[in-house]
């Protein structure tokens, strides 16, 4: 085994200010990343988007019609859609959500008028019912996703997720499946994942775990798709609704009375930032001590993982059974002038460091974790886009999600690394954050990511097993911790690229404060 060193200062260390900074004494941090003890696939499914029916999340986030003045494929904005595909979006959890258990998907289909109803979740405002089922499949194919439906079980029955599932999966020359084929798509949709309720301990019911358990047998036994096409492993996976944040005894309860059976996930919900309603942590506009405090409420995701994994692997130690967390990201206080009901926030540099430790701890666990949706995919909680009208912003969580492409089905690498401190105040958080993995290119790709916001980061890489002789990549820097991309400054925030050679015996990153970077070595 050969070590080789590359030296790189990262673009935006010099860019913003920080070279006097970086020109003092920097403790080095150590960093081993060993090729040679690969471990666990790191699932596509972890970089799923979740778009509910609320705010402007769909109905102009997504959806414009047919006859809008926003360019637009069959009434979805083609910016949107472009914007999506190159982030390659594994699948979208659709249409909630706590608005999952009370739509009706009959209202949502036909060429004709459709019903007219009320949010009563999110704002109280109308819902025409203009994006439905096939709407959403058509979405989907033009992303290129896989459909993640969400069951209403709350105020629904079985009769009504086995209905939808022959509108949606049926060959058959059922009255359900004509009425498909009579809306415009002959063969049947795949529906690759089904979930069966959605925090049915709160707004999806207020059930006990006992209760939950038994409605999910129920809902499990008819819920069948007929789709021919989706056996094996194509065959759609059941997700179980799980629990919220700390409630071990809810993913006990229903690990222990289901037994996995029919089960092939259970969630698990937890938003950063979050404390009380109505959130009061800012999303721009904010200090050190605000930043220090959400960072470290994202970090609790490794302990909520560990936790209820444990739990699941009493009664299943298999691991047949995904931990499935299907709502992660800030939520935090709404834009100033904006419906409170719609969750709209902006997204700043604070959330671009905050997505890419999370993204690392669920490839720390992607033996369990195999899947994840963010919270939401546009203009709600911590968004990959932002729009209004015709206009259109990509945030920072969006870059970090393109800078994690690779990441995609790849091979979680261990890591070795003494993370350091970071101290505000009463706060105190580690410096790094450090993950690696093997991509389906064979290429090596290491994630550092420096949460100190006001101290640069020198790291020495020594990868095992591996020959490198260059590093590439990029590295995602701000002004500021609270700067934000805006529909006037769209490039406030992001991604540079970065490139570096062998030499000298030592291989040698020095990154900006709050800084995310994602290099490959070759």
């Amino acid at each position: 085994m050969r070590q080789y060193a590359i030296s790189l200062t990262a673009l935006g260390l010099v860019a913003f200010g920080w070279a006097a900074m970086a020109s003092a004494a920097t403790p080095t941090t150590q960093v081993t990343v060993d090729t040679t003890k690969p471990g666990a696939a790191i699932s596509r499914q972890i970089f799923g988007q979740f778009a509910e029916h609320l705010g402007t999340g769909v109905y102009g986030g997504i959806w414009v019609g047919k006859d809008s003045t926003i360019p637009n494929t069959r009434g979805i904005r083609n910016d949107v859609v472009a914007a999506l595909k190159a982030i390659k979006v594994p699948n979208v959890r659709w249409p909630g959500g706590c608005f999952a258990d009370e739509y009706h998907w009959e209202k949502g289909i036909g060429k004709g008028p459709r019903p007219v109803t009320l949010n009563s979740n999110w704002g109280g405002v109308i819902e025409p019912n203009t994006f439905g089922t096939d709407e959403y499949m058509d979405f989907l194919s033009q992303i290129g996703a896989d459909s993640y439906v969400s069951a209403n079980v709350g105020s629904s029955t079985p009769r009504e997720t086995a209905e939808w599932l022959e509108y949606m999966t049926s060959e058959k020359e059922t009255s359900l499946a004509q009425a498909r084929r009579e809306n415009g798509h002959p063969a049947p949709y795949a529906v690759n994942f089904l979930g069966i309720g959605n925090e049915s301990w709160g707004c999806g019911g207020n059930m006990t775990p006992e209760h939950y358990a038994d409605e999910y047998r129920a809902f499990s036994t008819y819920a069948k798709n007929y789709n021919p096409e989706q056996v094996g492993d194509k065959r759609m996976m059941k997700i179980a609704s799980g629990a919220n944040v700390d409630d071990y005894n809810w993913t006990e309860t229903v690990m222990k009375d289901t037994q996995g059976k029919e089960m092939d996930g259970l969630s698990l919900h937890f938003y950063s930032g979050f404390e009380n309603w109505p959130p009061y942590q800012p999303a721009s506009g904010f200090d050190e001590t605000e930043y220090a405090k959400v960072i470290k409420t994202a970090l609790r995701m490794d302990e909520l993982v560990t936790k209820h994994s444990a739990i699941m692997d009493k009664y299943d130690p298999q691991k047949k059974v995904a931990l499935v967390v299907d709502e992660w990201g800030a939520w935090l206080k709404n834009e100033p002038g904006t419906n409170p009901g719609f969750l709209y926030q902006q997204n700043s540099q604070r959330d671009a460091v905050l997505a890419a430790v999370t993204i690392n701890i669920f490839t720390r666990h992607a033996d369990r974790v195999r899947m994840a949706n963010i919270a939401q995919m546009i203009n709600v909680l911590q968004a990959m886009i932002l729009t209004d009208g015709d206009k259109m912003v990509l945030t920072p969580t969006y870059h970090v999600f393109k800078m994690y492409v690779p990441w995609q089905d790849a091979t979680f690498i261990p890591v070795s690394y003494d993370a350091g401190t970071y101290s505000h105040g009463n706060v105190t958080l580690p410096r790094a954050d450090i993950a690696a993995a093997k991509a389906k290119d064979g290429k090596v790709y290491v994630s550092i990511t420096n949460i100190d916001p006001t101290q640069p980061l020198e790291v020495d890489l020594t990868a095992l097993g591996l020959k490198a002789k260059s590093a590439s990549g990029q590295t995602l820097t701000a002004p500021k911790i609270d700067s934000i991309n805006t529909f006037d400054k769209p490039n406030t925030v992001v991604p540079k690229a970065i490139s570096a050679t062998a030499k000298g015996g030592k291989l040698v990153l020095k990154l900006a404060p709050e800084s995310v970077t994602v290099v490959s070595l070759d």
